[in-house]
């Protein structure tokens, strides 16, 4: 049966910018707030609007994003800070102020309330920084990738959990954010999502989680019972070995997500927990629901979901999987209302849909994604919609091109035809493509637009001038590039890392 869902509203989220200063945070004239409206249990409990009505500023460091927080009038002034390109340890030190309490080596969020962090475009990166709310209220986190975030080895950061919550944590959501990993503990690695100690009504939706030894955790251990209020809606956790969450104690509610190649253990409810499963999709798993490594019981609800080749363990004292024909064993309501997709179509919508880098698309109850809410641009970037009157000359309509490989049925020239129907892929998953003239040019932005079905695989490049090799730019995700404007006769750009093959459907070149 289908129920009442809360539709989220697009937002204003773009305003103009004043100036510019490398790695320092960019105040804009407009207050704007995060995309779309919270949902799950974010939105119970006086709801969850993070910067909603406050000051907007840009930031391309993490050192930045301190300096925002610690720059605002009081540790609970509204503010969003909109974050493009990547944030690292080279990039993230500790800043002092009356309005914030950070820290070197990790996106601190102490001790604070009414922060919106959203990335720019395609999504912002922190590689090897996790982002760590403690005594924190009213966060809003959308639209950007941690990955690699490790507690031992080199470098470290946030007890190695990509998004971590703990100590009297109230309202976060998670949005269209892509959390991974690189292997388990044995490769310095821990959780992707864990909340612990007193965190409370948050919302975990249209995201990725992947590659991973442990998924996430609500409880640091079986005395810690006093988290939970937890929505996981429309994610992928794909190639997990574990907790997809580890629930201890509280409610959990996890609908519409799937679950693929979770390899040891999937949700496991204990300590008391209570899980309400929806018209989920697992899939090529073992063991996606039980209680799993201890005789302390928990509990679930399910409904309407699909197993699809998942294999079920036998039974102990300390492992009770919920399969092989999972029945429910408790009942749970949740304070809010919300649409189901038909479990069928769950892989479809959530490979659509989940992630950073997609556009902020959401699904419409029926399967299928909704017209974008765009995260935020520069207001001086060309267009993101090819169609659209571009604010400036694209010089590369009329140019030459050429590259390093090119796949079959694809060519150079399909960057240049202003069709986003045509693409040039590379030989493989790296290569370069380059846009020429004749005679030296100036250019002082690039936007590489991917084809549709492969938004989201460009990884890590970089943009050279072909004729001295001097790197003008590097950074992750396809999307606008602005650098200082440039006179030459060749522009590459250099993928040097992609999910899979990537396919760039228009290399547009601006003069600014």
């Amino acid at each position: 049966m289908r129920r009442a869902v809360v539709l989220r509203a697009g937002a204003a989220l773009a305003a103009a910018v004043l100036t510019a200063a490398a790695g320092t945070a960019v105040t804009t004239m407009q207050a704007s707030a995060a995309a779309g409206s919270a949902t799950g249990f974010a939105s119970a409990n006086g709801g969850t609007t993070g910067g909603a009505g406050g000051q907007t500023v840009r930031a391309t460091t993490g050192t930045a994003i301190h300096q925002a927080l610690c720059s605002r009038a009081g540790s609970s002034t509204p503010i969003t800070i909109q974050v493009e390109g990547t944030i690292n340890h080279g990039n993230t030190s500790k800043v002092s102020g009356g309005s914030c309490n950070t820290a070197d080596g990790v996106i601190e969020l102490k001790q604070i309330s009414n922060v919106t962090i959203i990335g720019v475009g395609s999504g912002a990166v922190f590689d090897q920084i996790g982002i760590h709310i403690r005594e924190a209220s009213n966060i809003i986190i959308q639209n950007v990738t941690v990955r690699n975030v490790k507690k031992s080895g080199s470098p470290t950061s946030n007890g190695g959990d990509a998004i971590g919550m703990e100590k009297d944590v109230r309202n976060v959501w998670v949005d269209h954010v892509t959390l991974e990993a690189s292997g388990g503990e044995p490769e310095g690695f821990d959780g992707l999502f864990d909340l612990k100690n007193n965190t409370q009504y948050v919302t975990l939706s249209y995201s990725i989680l992947r590659n991973s030894g442990r998924g996430g955790l609500i409880g640091s251990s079986e005395s810690d019972r006093s988290n939970g209020n937890v929505t996981f809606h429309h994610n992928l956790y794909q190639n997990i070995d574990s907790r997809t969450p580890l629930l201890r104690g509280g409610i959990a509610h996890m609908y519409n997500n799937h679950y693929l190649n979770i390899n040891e253990s999937g949700i496991n409810s204990r300590a008391g927990g209570r899980a309400k499963v929806d018209n989920n999709y697992f899939e090529d798993s073992k063991d996606v629901l039980g209680t799993f490594y201890t005789d302390e019981a928990g509990y679930w609800q399910v409904s309407g979901n699909i197993f699809d080749n998942v294999t079920w363990g036998g039974r102990d004292d300390e492992h009770n999987p919920a399969g092989p024909d999972p029945q429910s064993n408790t009942s749970v309501s949740v304070p809010y209302s919300y649409t189901l997709d038909s479990a069928s179509c769950v892989p479809d919508i959530v490979s659509r849909t989940a992630g950073a880098g997609k556009g902020l698309q959401v699904s419409d109850g029926d399967c299928t994604p909704t017209d974008p809410t765009d995260p935020p641009t520069d207001p001086t970037d060309p267009p993101a919609d090819p169609t659209d009157p571009p604010t400036g000359t694209n010089l590369s309509i009329g140019a030459g091109s050429d590259g390093s490989s090119k796949a079959s049925g694809t060519s150079y020239g399909n960057v240049r035809d202003g069709d986003m129907s045509t693409y040039w892929s590379p030989n493989g998953s790296t290569g370069d493509i380059s846009i020429k003239w004749g005679s030296a040019t100036t250019v002082g932005r690039v936007v590489i637009r991917e084809a549709s079905g492969a938004t989201g695989v460009i990884g890590s490049w970089q943009l050279i001038d072909a004729g001295s090799g001097a790197v003008l730019k590097s950074g992750t995700g396809a999307g606008t590039i602005s650098f200082t404007p440039t006179s030459l006769k060749k522009i590459t750009f250099r993928i040097t890392g992609a999910s899979g093959t990537p396919r760039v459907a228009e290399y547009e070149t601006y003069a600014s």
